[in-house]
């Protein structure tokens, strides 16, 4: 007989098993968006710890929309060798610039990233950083309908050796060290130049506070550089370069 009350169990008993492991963490991903889900990849398959929280319901960032809503995504040659180990299809449009699909690149990323081992806690809000001794050490968070209803309820705190800012145009993360007189300010996004924002995105990959890296548009709105609209190479080379550069020094 099926009982209504093993089904809450069973999802409750899982979830909370899954939340309690990931307590501490070698590396906390915020933003499930193209880098932060390819960091979160490479991170794994490194041999890291790692999980990835997500404001939203869905995850994939501006993928799924492609441009103005053609749901079809482009990437570069230097990035191409990603979709081949992601087994992601693509189709040439001219010589070192590929065609695909928006759908397919979100669902099979996000497939690949768990299987990897990485755990993605979606509706969740990082709503601060955990700084101590002039380093990021772990972040803290609530449920997103908190934070949208605006209710007096506390957080709770993750612990992580490193944590990544993948939220995007906002820089989200990196705005908590701003507010608190931690870095002097965050330029914000230029004007769109697909070219150099590509190229800007991976150069612009970095730990900008120790603890803490950016990448994606995430790494560009803190450097001021321009945005790229809908390629999305810089966006996995981003995510790939801040994975080596933090496996590497996990591992020192």
């Amino acid at each position: 007989m099926l009982k209504d009350v093993e089904i809450t169990r069973a999802i409750v008993e899982s979830y909370m098993k899954e939340l309690l492991d990931s307590l501490t963490l070698d590396v906390a991903i915020v933003g499930a968006g193209p880098s932060g889900m390819v960091a979160g990849y490479y991170l794994a398959k490194g041999g890291a710890k790692v999980a990835i929280f997500e404001k939203k319901l869905s995850i994939g960032g501006g993928i799924w929309g492609g441009g103005m809503g053609f749901n079809k995504i482009v990437v570069q040659e230097e990035a191409r060798e990603i979709l081949d180990e992601l087994g992601i299809n693509y189709k040439p449009f001219r010589e070192g610039l590929y065609v695909a699909d928006a759908v397919e690149v979100a669902t099979t990323l996000a497939s690949k990233t768990v299987k990897a081992g990485v755990k993605i806690f979606n509706m969740v809000e990082v709503e601060d950083l955990v700084v101590k001794e002039g380093w990021v050490c772990g972040v803290v968070i609530n449920w997103t309908p908190v934070k949208m209803t605006s209710l007096h309820v506390d957080p709770l705190t993750i612990e992580a050796k490193y944590v990544i800012d993948s939220t995007g145009h906002g820089a989200q993360v990196t705005q908590h060290l701003l507010k608190r007189g931690l870095i002097e300010k965050i330029p914000g996004e230029g004007a769109m130049w697909a070219e150099m924002g590509e190229k800007l995105t991976v150069e612009n990959t970095r730990e900008i506070y120790p603890g803490l890296y950016v990448t994606g548009m995430a790494a560009n709105a803190v450097s001021g550089a321009p945005r790229m609209g809908p390629i999305f190479g810089g966006m996995f080379l981003s995510g790939r370069k801040a994975a080596r550069e933090i496996l590497k020094k996990l591992k020192e």
